[in-house]
């Protein structure tokens, strides 16, 4: 598959003269990772882990001064101090002001991080009709929105538009760009190589190298409901050990285990959208197989299915939410989940659908273990891959999340 525009110059990130360029944290985006990092490592790794200690503590806490970052992350004050200094120098921190008090002394001086100091561009290539994408800051933010009709396009064409989409963000950001995040449907590996997006017609696309020589931007390519569940541990309620299951183009889940994103030997933990659920058959799926639960499930099928029969609407969605619950179970009672997290359109999922996939997952499995499990709608809406696509630069490029 060949890259449009193949010979184009890349370009450099553009930023400010004197604005020095965000380091990226070694290690930083990889699966089995603790997303946050908490305490002090060995000497040989201490200098990027200790700037994203002291980067995630300021991301999640908010306004601190230094004795405050160094009680809170075990470092001395020297350290802090130095790290702190490199780090406002960067434009990564900001000093804002002095801490109201009546305590003896000089008032502490407070800090944060800059948030509004880089940009970083999110795309979301999950949705069956366009590709969107947004302009954020470093709090997740969306600062400006972009899409483009994906009008059936696949292969070179649906890539074309993806270069196309990203030229038109960058044309809409005004500071420094700290990266570009992808969510994508399909298999993804850790280079960013889409290894399989049926959908899309992609196999083997290294598209975050394609993207990366084009726009002259670090570049983080992932699954779209990897990029999901990491929006929702960064800016939503998810706790515990959870899944997120990401309905759009295709089906597919996002897991978090132990604190880090569960990827697999092959990189496709989480591809439920192609196990085929019962032996009844089922409509071909785009993968060959009949009776996948993308069949059932999928935005497009489910909105197709309606439209040919609108009086039996309810009955749809309910077969839609028992085919996922039977899906769910067997997921549920291996890992112990204590949420599962549904994201895509609210007017499909949400109601019939969801409740048919709670009722179905209580019926097959131990009541005593999992009786109290949450299943819910995201309380990010669709933006959610869009913001998770941010979440995984700042954690490639800083260290946090």
């Amino acid at each position: 598959m060949s890259e449009p525009g193949a010979g184009d110059t890349a370009t450099e990130p553009r930023a400010p003269e004197g604005r020095p360029a965000a380091r990226r944290v070694p290690g930083a985006f990889i699966a089995g990772r603790v997303l946050r990092p908490s305490t002090k490592v060995l000497p040989e790794h201490a200098r990027g882990h200790n700037r994203a200690l002291v980067l995630q503590t300021l991301y999640t806490a908010g306004q601190q001064s230094r004795a405050d970052v160094a009680r809170r992350t075990g470092l001395t004050r020297v350290t802090v101090s130095d790290l702190v200094g490199e780090l406002i120098a960067e434009g990564l921190i900001v000093e804002t002001g002095q801490r109201d008090g009546t305590r003896p002394g000089k008032p502490a001086t407070l800090l944060d991080i800059g948030r509004s100091a880089f940009q970083v561009l999110g795309i979301d290539l999950s949705d069956h009709s366009v590709f969107r994408g947004a302009v954020l800051d470093l709090a997740g933010t969306i600062l400006a929105r972009a899409e483009l009709p994906l009008a059936g396009r696949v292969g070179d064409d649906a890539l074309a538009t993806v270069f196309a989409l990203a030229d038109e963000l960058l044309s809409r950001s005004n500071r420094p760009i700290l990266g570009l995040g992808v969510g994508s449907p399909g298999v993804v590996d850790p280079d960013g190589v889409v290894l399989e997006a049926p959908n899309l017609g992609w196999t083997a696309l290294p598209l975050r190298s394609l993207l990366a020589a084009r726009f002259g931007l670090p570049v983080v390519v992932a699954n779209d409901a990897n990029a999901a569940i990491l929006a929702e541990h960064s800016f939503g309620n998810a706790e515990g050990d959870t899944m997120l299951v990401r309905v759009g183009h295709g089906v597919g889940a996002g897991l978090l285990l132990g604190g880090g994103l569960l990827a697999g030997g092959r990189f496709a933990a989480g591809e439920i959208g192609h196990v085929v659920v019962g032996t009844d058959g089922g409509d071909e799926c785009s993968c060959g197989k009949r009776g996948c639960l993308e069949t059932w499930l999928a935005v497009p099928r489910l909105e197709a299915r309606i439209r040919r029969a609108p009086e039996e609407r309810e009955a749809i969605l309910r077969e839609a939410g028992r085919r996922l619950g039977i899906v769910l179970a067997p997921i549920i009672g291996a890992l112990d989940l204590s949420e599962v997290i549904l994201s895509g359109p609210t007017a499909l999922l949400d109601g019939t659908l969801a409740e048919s996939a709670r009722e179905t997952v209580r019926e097959r499995t131990m009541a005593e273990f999992h009786g109290d499990l949450v299943l819910r709608m995201t309380t990010l809406g669709d933006d959610i891959v869009l913001r998770g696509a941010a979440v995984m630069v700042i954690s490639a490029e800083l260290g946090v999340s």
